[in-house]
């Protein structure tokens, strides 16, 4: 029996991507000066560099939850065409999505009693959670079954590593990842924060370097430490917050110091960039332990 994904726009998925996979994508939502917006669109694109624009001129930007009228429908089509669903979420520790979207799931669920339905907590977010569904779609597309697959990612998410770096941690102190104070100090000095999602789906600081090279080269050295081997077959994200020349540097780095070949780079989204802002660079890879 065959079964669709459905996931959010936090996994930070390419368009091209996410059409070739055949995804269903529930957009979350972000306001700037009391307008709404989705994060995500189908085939349109949103200017994300005039959004990062916006946070450096001093913009507040909130954020919320999928339209679940909305997610109901997308569901519902998906059900109504006789597939199954797995929904891979974003992490729970972090947004109210995921479980949003599993209350969802068991409510339909009595309509449909010939239908699965699966929830996935990724405890990830933007690109770990997008290549969650990356592997999803490789094992869907080599003939495994939908709990098959369930079952891959719920014995393998937590070795979904994420290594973030900021540029300013002014955004974090504003989004309660650190304190004021911290978030000044580091601003005068310099430091730049080393962080990873934990076990339970938290972002959380790590180690402090000073320079903003040194926190880029720190995320490949943590890859260097705990990736899976063999490390050059992997498939490696890498997204940023409009600092597409910091995230080349960081492939080339991963391309030079382990042979990988296949790298994906894409923007971090509206949702989760407007608590970790402009500067954020974050590298995904299967490893022994987040």
């Amino acid at each position: 029996m065959s079964f669709d994904i459905i996931t959010d726009s936090s996994c930070n998925l390419p368009e091209d991507m996410i059409e070739d996979f055949g995804l269903h994508i529930l957009p979350l939502t972000f306001m700037v000066d009391g307008t709404q917006y989705q994060s995500y669109l189908k085939g349109e694109k949103t200017d994300l560099k005039q959004f990062y624009t916006m946070m450096r001129e001093g913009k507040i930007i909130t954020t919320s939850l999928p339209n679940l009228t909305d997610a109901e429908e997308t569901m519902r089509q998906v059900l109504d065409a006789g597939q199954d669903i797995l929904y891979i979420g974003f992490s729970s520790g972090l947004s109210g999505t995921y479980e949003a979207v599993d209350l969802l799931s068991r409510a339909l669920a009595p309509d449909y009693p010939d239908r699965k339905i699966y929830t996935v907590d990724t405890l990830a977010a933007s690109c770990g959670e997008g290549l969650l569904v990356w592997y999803a779609v490789q094992l869907r597309r080599q003939g495994k079954s939908i709990d098959e697959v369930r079952d891959w990612l719920e014995e393998n998410k937590l070795h979904l590593a994420h290594w973030f770096t900021v540029d300013d941690l002014m955004f974090l102190f504003r989004g309660g990842r650190v304190s004021r104070t911290s978030a000044w100090a580091g601003t005068l000095l310099n430091i730049k924060p080393v962080m990873h999602m934990d076990n339970e789906g938290h972002l959380i600081p790590l180690e402090k370097v000073r320079g903003r090279r040194k926190s880029l080269n720190a995320l490949v050295d943590h890859m260097e430490q705990t990736a899976n081997h063999p490390i050059e077959d992997q498939k490696v994200f890498i997204t940023h917050g409009d600092c597409i020349e910091d995230a080349e540097y960081v492939a080339n780095l991963v391309r030079e110091r382990f042979g990988v070949t296949d790298i994906t780079i894409n923007y971090v989204d509206p949702v989760i960039g407007a608590h970790s802002g402009p500067g954020t660079l974050a590298l995904f890879f299967l490893a022994c332990e987040r």
